[in-house]
C-alpha cells in the first residue's frame, strides 16, 4: 500500500493533518480566552463554550468575530502580569541585599579591603544591627 502513495499524496496528507493541528490548536485557544475573560459572567462563558462543542466551526467563527478582537488585548495582559510575577519571585528569592546579615558581611569585606576606616565601619555597622 504505501507503493502506491505519490509525492502528492504525501503532501496533500500533511497538509490536512497541519490543518488538522491548527483547528485544535485553534479551539484550545479560545477555550483559554473563554476562561480567562473577566468580562465574562459565569453563563456567559457557558453559553459560548456550549456554543463551541456543539456547533464547532460555526462557534469558532461567531467567537473570533465577536470576541476576536479583544483576545489579542487579553493575552498580552495576561502575559505582563506573569513577567511582574515572575520578577517579583525573582527578586524576593534572589534577595536584595537588605537584610542585616548581607549588609554586616559586605561592610567587613569593605573594612577588610581598606575602604572603610574603623569609624566608619563601627558606624555603619551600628545602622545596619539597628535597622534589623
Amino acid at each position: 500500500m504505501l507503493a502506491t502513495w505519490g509525492v502528492g499524496q504525501v503532501l496533500w496528507s500533511m497538509v490536512w493533518f497541519f490543518l488538522f493541528f491548527m483547528w485544535i490548536w485553534l479551539v484550545i485557544v479560545i477555550f483559554a480566552d473563554i476562561i480567562r475573560s473577566h468580562d465574562l459572567s459565569g453563563w456567559g462563558k457557558a453559553l459560548w463554550s456550549i456554543f463551541i462543542i456543539f456547533m464547532p466551526f460555526l462557534g469558532v467563527l461567531v467567537y473570533l468575530i465577536a470576541r476576536g478582537g479583544s483576545m489579542a488585548a487579553r493575552s498580552a495582559k495576561q502575559a505582563q502580569s506573569d513577567e511582574q510575577a515572575f520578577r517579583e519571585y525573582v527578586q524576593k528569592t534572589a534577595g536584595t541585599g537588605s537584610s542585616a546579615a548581607d549588609q554586616l558581611a559586605t561592610l567587613a569585606d569593605l573594612h577588610d579591603r581598606g575602604k572603610l576606616t574603623d569609624d566608619e565601619y563601627a558606624t555603619m555597622k551600628a545602622q545596619a544591627l539597628q535597622s534589623s
